[in-house]
Order: structure tokens, then C-alpha cells, then sequence
């Protein structure tokens, strides 16, 4: 009997077991479709470049990641869909999708992730994306889309990246973004947008970091960003008609980090940067600043990081970093410098990483400063090298010994040449030029002193100028401008003066008034640098005063004529009887041979006034 039981429960044992296996073999037939990949474990299918025209059947129900991506789906149903209710990730990047018809993903609840780039879709139509509540990053890149329409996303409230770029926009609609309340991440690349409204963007306000790329921008509009006061992050790249920056374009943004790269920007955007109080990080690279001026940066007060590459800056003026305390990084490679002094900082205690490499730099005590630091300074793999003078050319800045330090990084001090006293005496009116050549190493800069103590250098605008060689050019000399000039060659090794002096003497009344006709008709303020002189002539002699007194007579006579026959014209009009009177007169008789052949009587006789 126990023999009889155990055959028996052998048997259902076996029964169960074969049962088992055949169900788990018919339901791993139905969850991986032919020619795709599937991950029990991932419970993911993988069908991408397989050639598919369709939804391959037999994905099992509880897949969470499908990619049906490189295939050649051509568009997206409501109905294809609906079984999939527990994916996640889904992705339709890479095929010919043209349409998409409202609710075609409504079904998918749980979805978080869905790639439709590189598609042929020209329009998004609202109600896409539908009921998606849960969709957390959606990538709609690489397609043919020329208008975002209003309300497109406004389903998608824990959406938190988004990727347009890469499409044809020409427009996006002000009401485009809304719904979008969670989203942090925003790119828009490769259109052809030529503005960004800033109603559209309003509607973003947890965006935390925007990038505009390849766009052909020409200018911001003035707050364009006001309402984003979560934004952290905002790139500007190859904006190439890009070429100011106004004041008020960045006002409102509380950034950590902003990049301006590929653009025209000719100079720092100074103004537009006041605003930025937070800012850690710059990027201006790649654009054609040549010129870093004198506290340029000087509202950037928490600023630790700055990237100037491949800008063609050649000239970093006294306190360009002036305000910037915290400086720890600077990036100034690949640029046309022959010197970064120590000037150029407000403190170089906190500067850790220098980039100075594809320089021209020359060698000399204007470098003391990076060579005395050069073991504790970090030049990123990339340590600067010497392009001049001849005898260390090539060697590289941290491969200087010590003792070597004071053989090769010095300056000779300026010295002015031709040292002759200049004592001008000249009259109001004339062109003065004081000279000042000096010769040193590195070339010094030569500036004047007036003799009101005001500072007259090459960029020097008026009548007073320093021409490239050092000389001085005081042009319609004035009585004022008498005194002591003071020449300053001055360079890193030192300063030389030299002293000249002016006499400017006044003119005789009737030479003062000609020379006032000269000097007004000419360039009063020098505006335009012009040296060009005007003299005006007036020659009065008697025929001209009859011609004209002629003239004006011709003149006269014409206008009473006219008036004459404006009166006559005007009189005929008004009528033949309304101003008509009748005189009545007796002529007296008259004795005499004239008065024989008629009687004395009554007479009429009509009158028109006028």
C-alpha cells in the first residue's frame, strides 16, 4: 500500500515538474521576441537595428525597458502600446516616426524615459504626451520640428530634462513650456531660432541649467531670463552673430557658472556681469577679446574660476583681475601674451591653477612672480615655455633652477633718449610737438603729465595726444595749455622723466578772429582726429552790394505784384452788385465857349469796392 502511494505521489511530482517546465519554457517563448535581446533580470527587451517594421510581437507584459531603436517604424499608435503597462524606459530613437497621433503613449503611466530622436516628426501635436505624469526626461533631438505649439508639455509636471535641439524650430510658442513646472535641465541646439522669447521661458521656473547652442542669435533682449531665478548654469555657444551683450540681458539670474563660448564678443561684457554676484565660474573663451581691461571683472566678487582660451588676447591690463579675491583658477592658453604681471591681480594668494601654455612669452622679470611660485603652482600638465630671449627659448618654467632665477628673469630700466631741453614758444592756434623715444627692456610705455596734472597716453582723446613713438602733439594750441609737460617712460624695471615746456602767446584781435573762423571750421573738439583746416574768406566790394541790393528790389517788386493780383482776382469774385455804389454828382455851368454845346445836368457813375 505505502509502495502504491509513494508510485502515486512520484507520478504527480513529475506531473507538476514537466507542467512547469513547459509553462516557463511557453513564457520565455512569448517574452523575447525573435532576432531581440531580452534581460530577465533587467526584465528589458533590446530589438534595436533589426530591421523592423512593427512592434515585434511576443514582448512579455512585465518588460520596464524596451529599445526598439535604428529599426523602421514609421509611426506610433494609441492601440500599439496599451498592453505595456508597466514600462519605463522606452526607446524609439533612430527610426522614420512622421507622426504622432494624440494619446499615443497614454497608456504607458509608468513611464519615466522616452527617446524619439533622430525621427523624421515635423510636428508635435498637443495632446502627445498625455497622462505621461511619471515621464522624467524626454529627448525629441534630431528631428524636423518647426513650431513648438502652446500647451505641448503641459501634461509632463515631473518632467525634469528636455532635449529639442537639432530640429528646424523657427518658433517657439509663448505658451510652448507650460505645464513644465519641474523641469531643471533645458537644451535647445542646431535651430534656427533668432530669438528667444522671454514669455516662453517665464513658465520654467525650477529650470536649473540652460544651454543654447548653435543658434543664430544676434542679441539678448533686455531681462530676457528675469523670471528664472532658479537657474544655475547658462551656456551661450557659437552664437556667431553674436556681438554685444546689453546691460540689462542677465539681470535677474542668480548663476554659479556661465559660458559665452564661439561668439563675437569683442571685449568682456562688463555691465551684463555686474548683476552676477554668485558667479564661481566664466567661461568667454573662443571669442575675439584681444584685450583684458583694467577691472573688467570687478563686480564678480566670489569668482574662483576663469577661462580666456583661444581668445587673441595679447594684453592683460594693470587690476584686469582687480575685485577677484578668490581666483584659484585661470586659464589663458593658446592666446598671443608675451607677460602676465602681477599687477594684472588683486592678490595672487589664491590662484592654484595657471594655464599659460601656447604663449609668446618672454622671459623676463615681469615673470619673477610665476617662477618664485612655480613649485607650488599647478599648470595642469601643461607648464608654460619661454619663446624669448634666444638663450632660454624653448624651456619650459618650472625646468628653471633657483640660482638661475636672477640670470635670466631681469629688466633693464628705461632710459629716454636725446635728452635736449624742448622750450617752444608759439602762438594760439599752431600745432606743438614735444618728442620722447626711450629705449629698455621690456619696451617701455610712454605717457605725459600736463601741466594741469591730467595723464595724456596714446588712447588720449582732444587736442592733446601721445603719438605711438612717445611724442606729443598738442594741436590749435591755446593759451591755457602753457607750462611743464612731464615725459614717463616707465616698464617693469623701472620709470625715466624728462621735462618740456610751452609758452603759448595770444593774437592780435583781427588774427584772433581769423583764426577763430580756422580753428571752428576745422575740428573743435577733435572728435575725429582730423588735422584739417578750413579758412573762410569773405570779400565784399561794391558791385557785390549793388547786385544784391538789385536782387532784393526784383524781389520786392515781384511780392507787391503778386499781392496786387491775388487782391484783383479775389475782388472779381465777390460778386457785381453787392459792393457796388452809385454817385450821383451835378456839373456847375460854365461860362465860355467850352460850356456852349451842352446844358449843366445830373451825372451817374458806378464804384466797386475792393
Amino acid at each position: 500500500m505505502a509502495t502504491c502511494l509513494g508510485q502515486q505521489l512520484g507520478c504527480l511530482l513529475l506531473h507538476w515538474f514537466l507542467l512547469q517546465t513547459v509553462m516557463v519554457s511557453s513564457i520565455c517563448s512569448q517574452g523575447c521576441p525573435q532576432r531581440c535581446e531580452c534581460s530577465a533580470k533587467y526584465k528589458s527587451v533590446s530589438c534595436q537595428g533589426k530591421r523592423l517594421s512593427a512592434l515585434p510581437d511576443g514582448i512579455s507584459l512585465d518588460t520596464k525597458v524596451l529599445d526598439l531603436s535604428d529599426n523602421r517604424l514609421r509611426w506610433v499608435e494609441h492601440g500599439d502600446l496599451l498592453p505595456y503597462l508597466r514600462l519605463e524606459e522606452l526607446d524609439l530613437s533612430g527610426n522614420t516616426i512622421s507622426v504622432l497621433e494624440p494619446n499615443a503613449f497614454a497608456s504607458l503611466q509608468n513611464l519615466r524615459t522616452l527617446s524619439l530622436r533622430r525621427n523624421q516628426l515635423k510636428l508635435v501635436p498637443m495632446g502627445t504626451f498625455s497622462r505621461l505624469t511619471n515621464l522624467t526626461s524626454l529627448d525629441l533631438s534630431g528631428n524636423k520640428i518647426v513650431i513648438l505649439l502652446d500647451f505641448t508639455f503641459q501634461d509632463l509636471r515631473s518632467l525634469r530634462k528636455l532635449e529639442v535641439g537639432d530640429n528646424d524650430l523657427v518658433y517657439i510658442s509663448n505658451k510652448a513650456f507650460l505645464g513644465l513646472v519641474a523641469l531643471r535641465e533645458l537644451t535647445i541646439e542646431r535651430c534656427n531660432l533668432t530669438s528667444i522669447s522671454s514669455q516662453s521661458l517665464s513658465y520654467l521656473r525650477s529650470l536649473v541649467t540652460l544651454r543654447l547652442r548653435y543658434l543664430s542669435i544676434s542679441a539678448l533682449e533686455d531681462q530676457n531670463f528675469r523670471k528664472l531665478g532658479g537657474l544655475r548654469g547658462l551656456e551661450i555657444d557659437h552664437w556667431p552673430l553674436l556681438e554685444y551683450i546689453s546691460t540689462h540681458s542677465l539681470q535677474g539670474l542668480n548663476l554659479s557658472w556661465l559660458s559665452i563660448t564661439h561668439t563675437n564678443l569683442t571685449s568682456v561684457p562688463t555691465s551684463a556681469l555686474r548683476n552676477l554676484a554668485y558667479l564661481t565660474s566664466l567661461n568667454l573663451s573662443y571669442n575675439p577679446i584681444s584685450v583684458l581691461e583694467s577691472w573688467a571683472l570687478r563686480d564678480l566678487v566670489r569668482l574662483k574660476e576663469l577661462h580666456m582660451v583661444n581668445t587673441n588676447l595679447v594684453t592683460i591690463q594693470p587690476y584686469a583681475l582687480g575685485g577677484l579675491r578668490q581666483i584659484s583658477l585661470l586659464n589663458l592658453s593658446t592666446n598671443g601674451l608675451v607677460t602676465l604681471e602681477e599687477g594684472a591681480f588683486q592678490s595672487v594668494n589664491a590662484l592654484e591653477t595657471l594655464r599659460l601654455d601656447r604663449n609668446p612669452l618672454a622671459c623676463d622679470c615681469r615673470l619673477l612672480w610665476i617662477l618664485q611660485r612655480r613649485k607650488t603652482l599647478n599648470f595642469d600638465g601643461a607648464a608654460p615655455v619661454c619663446s624669448s630671449p634666444v638663450e632660454v627659448q624653448g624651456r619650459a618654467l618650472n625646468a628653471f633652477s633657483d640660482s638661475a632665477l636672477f640670470d635670466h628673469f631681469t629688466c633693464q630700466k628705461p632710459k629716454i633718449r636725446n635728452r635736449r631741453l624742448q622750450q617752444i614758444t608759439a602762438r594760439e592756434g599752431q600745432v606743438v610737438s614735444f618728442l620722447c623715444h626711450a629705449e629698455g627692456e621690456p619696451k617701455p610705455i610712454i605717457f605725459w603729465i600736463s601741466p594741469q596734472r591730467r595723464r595724456i597716453t596714446t588712447k588720449s582723446g582732444g587736442r592733446l595726444t601721445v603719438l605711438p613713438d612717445g611724442t606729443l602733439e598738442v594741436r590749435y594750441a591755446q593759451v591755457t595749455d602753457s607750462g611743464t609737460y612731464i615725459c614717463i617712460a616707465s616698464n617693469a624695471g623701472g620709470n625715466d622723466t624728462y621735462f618740456a615746456t610751452l609758452t603759448v602767446s595770444g593774437l592780435p584781435l583781427d588774427a584772433a578772429l581769423m583764426a577763430n573762423r580756422t580753428y571752428y571750421a576745422g575740428d573743435l573738439n577733435d572728435t575725429n582726429h582730423n588735422d584739417t583746416r578750413v579758412s573762410l574768406k569773405f570779400t565784399l566790394d561794391l558791385k557785390t552790394i549793388l547786385i544784391s541790393t538789385a536782387m532784393g528790389c526784383i524781389m520786392f517788386l515781384g511780392v507787391v505784384l503778386f499781392c496786387f493780383i491775388l487782391l484783383f482776382v479775389w475782388s472779381r469774385g465777390r460778386g457785381q452788385h453787392k459792393n457796388n455804389f452809385s454817385v450821383e454828382y451835378s456839373f456847375r455851368k460854365v461860362d465860355g465857349p467850352a460850356a456852349s454845346g451842352g446844358q449843366g445836368g445830373a451825372r451817374k457813375f458806378n464804384m466797386k469796392m475792393i
